[in-house]
């Protein structure tokens, strides 16, 4: 049989897991978690079991009924994508006990010292798991066909408080006992020991394996409505701040109710991380992961919460099997977003949004020229690190296609189809075939008008793509298209200009024009010193494809406080690629080297990979 996913060891003849339960001891001296992973699986197994696994060290496994070890071996070399197979002989068992311990190099933890932290008093350490990276915290079978429910004991230093992308139950001393299954790797002495505090949590609904989630550190929170806190480091201007831009996350929950169905996860709390984190915002249930640089001052950052929260329908709700289906995440997403932003924030917000979002499309088209096969929705991932074909392909194209759709169809009948499409697949994994089968069910000879397969399977963006179209949207084009003829906008133009606004009009300016012409802009509106990073950004790539020098020390200073790969690949991109310019190749190479600590180990490796590219 064809294997499930291209990125797993999961062998699809072999029984899915249905929950996992597990323990964890946070060692932060060592950056490590000694644990136990109790599986269950969907019946009786006889033979071998193909688990992912990746930097553990599995100290032993065993019949969690009898305590007998089972064989088990694990495949050496890792597979450089896949990480190592951990292949357990079973004779009719339906569960399964690991003992294990991750690795200071775990592609999904980044520990933080002291120093790296707000308050520079205790550590933190977070997990990022998507696309591949569960398997470096515990072995399962870690792709989104497998969903997965858990239970999670945490031990950790009594100074700091856990969140997890789960239901919290308690937070109370260590029992005697309850870590015997681990050992002398953490006995009672170690389980028990002075200022530790055990926290538990519960996902009773099935999440794939990337869902899972945890942060650990010194948090506080602020209260925001009646099913969301926002919590982050214990920085009372922090909280302050998040609390202030994200006021209106009850009404954006209400709002995306009423468009897509009943929100299934009971709670939608907000975690501000620290700088490093590698994405705008990571959909974990119940616990979004978010940037502390979508803290704007002027609630423009609750679009990536909107965003997020839209996952709460598409993506947790109904996932993509495996990554190369990835647009039935992010493509859904994007278009549920926009809806929701068009309700919250209005219509010229909404077509702000998507003319960004065509400007990137095109601009990965660009990216992505000598492998098109990335343009495809529907496309191979076989020998492909997920991480490094990362791109706004699957959420922009994605989106293109669904509003194909509606506009074919009109929008009262596209709203129902998508609430039927939820309702039918709701808590289930599935691929592109599925979609399509179900949309020809439901929208009878939707094939005659669209042509589906080139949607899917064809590469670059069809003909029937549409750019938007609103006063806000045109102006800002002519604008641009004006300052190629030396022209800069008169204050009076910008006004009422936010970050979108600005962000939209960078993104339209030519890559290269005189270094005089960048100064004069900046000298008038400050960009680079813009606290909306997606101006700043936007305006510091400019300045770097101009050979604008004057830039370069803010270049470098935005490179070392934020984490976040949005930021990092253009401006890692922009200093190395083409030629004539060793200057910028040198100060790349030299910033990377001061700043890569500070890097999650997924940013880490997307970096590296544009400077071998290029270096």
């Amino acid at each position: 049989m064809a294997p499930i996913d291209p990125h797993s060891f999961t062998d699809p003849t072999h029984p899915l897991t249905t929950h996992i339960s597990l323990s964890f001891y946070f060692d932060f001296s060592s950056s490590t978690i000694t644990a136990s992973a109790l599986l269950s699986l969907q019946r009786p197994h006889t033979g071998a079991l193909s688990l992912d696994a990746r930097s553990l060290s599995i100290i032993s496994v065993l019949d969690p009924t009898t305590n007998t070890h089972l064989p088990f071996s694990v495949t050496s070399p890792p597979d450089p994508i896949k990480g190592e197979n951990l292949i357990v002989s079973l004779s009719n068992h339906s569960s399964l006990l690991i003992v294990y311990k991750t690795s200071p190099k775990s592609s999904a933890l980044q520990w933080l010292l002291p120093t790296q932290t707000f308050n520079k008093t205790y550590p933190f350490v977070y997990t990022q798991c998507q696309a591949i990276h569960a398997r470096s915290v515990f072995p399962c079978q870690d792709t989104p066909a497998a969903r997965i429910r858990y239970s999670a004991r945490l031990n950790l230093p009594r100074q700091l408080s856990a969140v997890m992308a789960a239901r919290h139950l308690d937070r109370r001393a260590p029992v005697a006992g309850e870590a015997a299954i681990l050992g002398s790797h953490c006995d009672d002495t170690v389980w028990c020991g002075d200022g530790r505090v055990v926290e538990e949590f519960v996902m009773e609904q099935p999440v794939p394996p990337y869902l899972f989630a945890f942060a650990v550190g010194e948090l506080g929170f602020r209260e925001l409505g009646p099913r969301t806190r926002v919590y982050a480091e214990a920085v009372g201007e922090v909280l302050d701040a998040a609390a202030r831009e994200f006021a209106g996350v009850e009404d954006m929950i209400r709002q995306g109710e009423r468009l897509f169905g009943a929100y299934d996860w009971e709670r939608f709390d907000l975690l501000v991380l620290p700088p490093s984190f590698p994405y705008g915002g990571m959909e974990n249930p119940r616990m979004v992961f978010l940037t502390p640089t979508v803290i704007r001052g002027d609630a423009s950052g609750a679009q990536v919460v909107a965003h997020e929260l839209a996952h709460s329908w598409t993506g947790n709700l109904i996932t993509n099997k495996n990554n190369e289906h990835f647009w039935l995440n992010e493509g859904f997403t994007t278009y549920a977003e926009r809806r929701i932003v068009e309700v919250v924030q209005g219509e010229e917000r909404a077509a702000l949004n998507i003319g960004i979002g065509w400007r990137g499309l095109n601009e990965e088209m660009e990216r992505f020229k000598d492998n098109m096969e990335i343009t495809k929705l529907k496309n191979n991932q076989e020998g492909v690190d997920p991480d490094d074909i990362y791109s706004q392909v699957p959420y922009e194209k994605g989106f293109q296609f669904l509003w194909r759709i509606e506009r074919q169809i009109g929008r009262p009948a596209f709203d129902e189809f998508l609430k039927k499409y939820i309702a039918t697949f709701k808590f289930q994994s599935i691929d592109t075939e599925t979609f399509l089968t179900f949309l020809k069910v439901n929208v009878p000879a939707i094939e005659k008008d669209i042509d589906l397969q080139l949607w899917t399977e064809g590469t670059g963006i069809p003909s029937d793509a549409f750019e938007p179209v609103s006063s806000i949207y045109t102006k800002i084009l002519s604008l641009a298209n004006e300052f190629k003829l030396g022209r800069m906008p008169r204050e009076d133009e910008v006004a009422d200009w936010h970050g979108q606004e600005w962000e939209l009009y960078l993104e339209n300016l030519p890559k290269s024009v005189e270094a005089s012409q960048i100064q004069a802009l900046d000298a008038r509106y400050r960009l680079a010193e813009s606290k909306d990073y997606e101006v700043k950004v936007a305006f510091l790539q400019l300045a770097i494809s101009s050979k604008c020098r004057d830039y370069y020390a803010e270049v470098e200073k935005t490179l070392k406080e934020v984490g976040r790969m949005k930021y990092l690949r253009p401006l890692y991109t922009a200093l190395v690629q083409g030629i004539g310019n060793a200057e910028e190749k040198i100060l790349a190479k030299r910033v990377f080297l001061e700043a890569r600590e500070c890097y999650h180990p997924i940013a880490q490796g997307v970096v590296e990979s544009i400077l071998s590219k290029h270096l």
